[in-house]
């Protein structure tokens, strides 16, 4: 097969909002189709969360975190190498490995359900589907476009076959895509349109047609039998988000339960929500700019400092933004930890330790660079902010020091090499709101269990 190489999306969440959108079908359920005047909410689950089947009861919270972690630091090197490719170069498409989270929806007519790993780093959703010459498993059948009366093949002059990283027409005029992942997973198959249907947390289902999917016949690597695919939340012009543009006009929001590891909260589960439900007003709401930058699929902000008690550290990197350029961090749910650049990063490890009285102590696995000794999973440490353009977000102590495992906390902000990210603990217990219209991200503090 020849494939077209461009540049590509590179990116796929499986951090994460490694993250899931769980969305509970009920019975009698209304449907709604066309355009949607109020908006819809759905059930967003963490990996780790009892609702996951991901959930693995045996695990630790240390077990759990851990994981976490190194899911972030594998995802964290693949937008890397994306976010540095120039526009001339020529790249294959590789993204990152999943996130965090994981969404269920229906394709074709009649629906038939899929489980996949929602990722606000890929734009191509895909599924795997019948007949699969070469598949993983999973739990739930594959879908089988022959059964769809809605399904239809893209042509090789549609908009949305150019608009993916890579494809090619070997079998007339039938879009074939190829996407690869960092962890050597991979799918291929043609790009197809199709009604999806997304169960609402209102009981009303809204079905959108048209939509534009990639039905994988030839799919492998490290997805496990609980996935059939990917939901692409990106930027870019193929991602679900710009798809239903009509329905949603370029906004959604989100609210983010940090990883569930205490048994109070594993009935309670985060949100996502689209349209005029996801309009963000009140007190207490910042906005800040979302940065346009190649590749589209990310979402940059602009990062000015951050402040550690009453001390404000300036962003300076001699990797990023060092010429004045906008756009210096990516805001990802589909991963963990919080990713700055190494001399900044240095800065702030300097400064902390001037102000934690507790006494250090080495992370066994050496992943982290700053520890304390815990009694209680807690430390006494200053307040810290960080400073977007407009925007300044207080960050709970509970997001910023985290118990790694029994008498060590450790912070969950890491240096990194050319590359800055705003992972979702930061983000956790904010309700968060992108609106790609009028290109502004805005926050507003709240309890994510309750809202």
């Amino acid at each position: 097969m020849k494939i077209m190489n461009t540049k590509a999306s590179f990116f796929l969440s499986t951090f994460v909002f490694l993250t899931f959108f769980h969305l509970s079908l009920v019975s009698c359920r209304k449907t709604i189709s066309g355009r949607v005047e109020n908006g819809f909410t759905l059930d967003l689950i963490h990996r780790d969360s009892p609702h996951s089947p991901f959930y693995n009861p045996s695990n630790t919270q240390s077990n759990r975190l851990r994981n976490a972690f190194h899911r972030s630091f594998s995802r964290a090197s693949f937008f890397k190498k994306s976010s540095l490719a120039t526009p001339n170069t020529i790249q294959s498409d590789i993204s990152p490995i999943p996130g965090e989270y994981l969404m269920k929806l229906s394709i074709g007519t009649p629906p038939v359900e899929i489980v996949a790993i929602a990722d606000t780093g890929s734009d191509l959703t895909w599924t795997q589907c019948k007949p699969c010459e070469n598949c993983f498993e999973q739990s739930s059948p594959l879908f089988d476009s022959k059964k769809s009366s809605t399904y239809k093949t893209a042509g090789c002059d549609t908009e949305e076959c150019t608009s993916i990283g890579s494809s090619s027409c070997v079998k007339g005029n039938v879009c074939e895509y190829q996407m690869s992942y960092g962890d050597q997973s991979h799918t291929i198959g043609d790009l197809a349109f199709d009604k999806f249907t997304f169960p609402s947390t209102s009981g009303k289902d809204v079905a959108i047609p048209n939509v534009a999917f990639g039905c994988g016949h030839d799919n492998g690597g490290t997805f496990n039998n609980y996935t059939s695919g990917i939901i692409g939340l990106g930027g870019g012009e193929v991602s679900i988000i710009n798809q239903l543009d009509r329905e949603i006009n370029g906004k959604f929001s989100y609210c983010l339960i940090s990883i569930p590891l205490d048994s109070s909260i594993s009935n309670v589960t985060s949100h996502i929500n689209f349209g005029s439900s996801a309009i963000i007003s009140g007190p207490n709401v910042v906005s800040t700019p979302l940065i346009k930058k190649d590749p589209s699929t990310f979402y940059y902000l602009n990062l000015e400092g951050v402040s550690v008690g009453n001390k404000t550290l300036k962003f300076k990197s001699s990797k990023i933004g060092s010429r004045g350029e906008e756009g210096n961090i990516i805001i990802d749910s589909g991963t963990t930890l919080t990713f700055l650049p190494n001399d900044f990063y240095s800065s702030l490890e300097s400064t902390l330790v001037d102000s934690i009285s507790a006494t250090r102590k080495e992370d066994p696995s050496g992943t982290f660079r700053l520890c304390y000794e815990s009694e209680n999973g807690t430390i006494k440490a200053p307040t810290i902010v960080t400073h977007f353009t407009n925007a300044d977000l207080e960050l709970s102590p509970s997001s910023t020091f985290a118990q790694i495992e029994e008498g060590l906390v450790c912070l969950t902000i890491v240096p990194a090499d050319e590359i800055a990210i705003f992972g979702n603990l930061a983000q956790g217990n904010f309700l968060i709101g992108y609106d790609l219209v009028a290109n502004k991200i805005s926050f507003k503090p709240a309890d994510c269990t309750k809202y």
